[in-house]
């Protein structure tokens, strides 16, 4: 059973990923400083509490566990927040993702599966959105994930690195066995939102900006489920352990879908009404990103199974409600 280090690997997609990891008999080992993960979510291998800034607990990680493989989640991951806070996502993605890195390097470990984002593209000039479009971001986190790909390229030029890069569009659901679920302290991402506005455990649901040059003119996204992100993320690193060939895919479903198509889609679920608010655009949010994952599809194998809105909301609603009211 190899041995993977999963930074990050207490959050919402990292603790997703290692469960697929068991799945598909690896051993996930959790590197985590539970800042904004889960230690409860952290059920199929162990946890081991650190920051990614420190490079002594790296290492002691590293020397412990010895892992074959590197799958890198660790990073602050909030459009709006880095609008705020640029220093904050530079320290913690670009110069975490060094840190890393040269613990790799340090300990002998080659090979890394990089959690990237298709904030790196900006507003694409065409649509759907491939791996060879130009990168563009319009805010500080796109910034940092495409400084973060940048370093890599440099790094495998010159070092004997295995990389694959994994642009992914918006996660959303949960775990279809109902074992893990989307819990964010602030939650900011839209379907837990809407589930709670509707349900009533949270505020009316805002929707920020009904101008957009989209078809009912909400902002438009790709989504697609966290169990899809995950297993792409096993099926990226058994690509990698049989080719030295880097790897850059997207990972969405090519299915634009708008803040409307989600409310409804949380109404017919739920049966509830989602209580709305309209207010202005946020900055740094582009009207609209779709991708083409047909990359993915040719080179991993990659299949969107749980992708489709209900399904995704069915099972982000069937986990919101096992999460107790504060």
């Amino acid at each position: 059973m190899e041995t993977v280090l999963v930074t990050g690997g207490a959050g919402f997609i990292g603790s997703h990923t290692c469960k697929a990891l068991a799945a598909d008999g690896f051993l996930p080992v959790a590197f985590d400083d539970l800042s904004r993960g889960h230690a409860d979510f952290v059920r199929w291998g162990p946890l081991v509490t650190g920051n990614i800034l420190d490079g002594v607990a790296l290492d002691a990680a590293f020397e412990q566990h010895n892992p074959a493989a590197v799958i890198h989640f660790a990073a602050l991951a909030y459009v709006g927040e880095s609008m705020s806070q640029p220093l904050s996502y530079y320290r913690v993605n670009v110069a975490g993702l060094v840190s890393v890195l040269e613990a790799m390097l340090r300990n002998g470990t080659r090979t890394i599966v990089f959690s990237s984002s298709c904030a790196t593209y900006g507003i694409p000039d065409r649509l759907p959105i491939v791996e060879s479009a130009p990168q563009r971001p319009i805010n500080p986190y796109g910034r940092s994930k495409l400084a973060c790909e940048q370093i890599l390229k440099d790094v495998r030029a010159t070092e004997e690195l295995r990389v694959a890069v994994l642009r992914y569009f918006n996660a959303a659901g949960a775990d279809p066995e109902g074992e893990l679920v989307e819990r964010h302290n602030p939650e900011t991402h839209l379907i837990p939102l809407a589930i709670d506005a509707a349900n009533g455990r949270g505020p009316a649901l805002q929707i920020f900006g009904t101008d957009y040059p989209t078809a009912d003119g909400t902002c438009e996204r790709d989504f697609i489920h966290v169990s899809d992100l995950a297993s792409a993320h096993v099926a990226a690193l058994r690509h990698l352990r049989a080719s030295n060939a880097p790897l850059t895919v997207n990972l969405g479903t090519g299915n634009a879908t708008s803040i409307r198509i989600v409310i409804s889609a949380v109404e017919r679920v739920t049966g509830q009404t989602v209580p709305v608010v309209h207010t202005a655009r946020r900055p740094g949010d582009p009207p609209l990103l779709v991708a083409d994952a047909s990359l993915a599809r040719d080179l991993i194998g990659f299949e969107p199974r749980l992708s489709d809105i209900d399904t995704i909301v069915t099972t982000a609603w069937q986990a919101r409600i096992t999460i107790p009211r504060n």
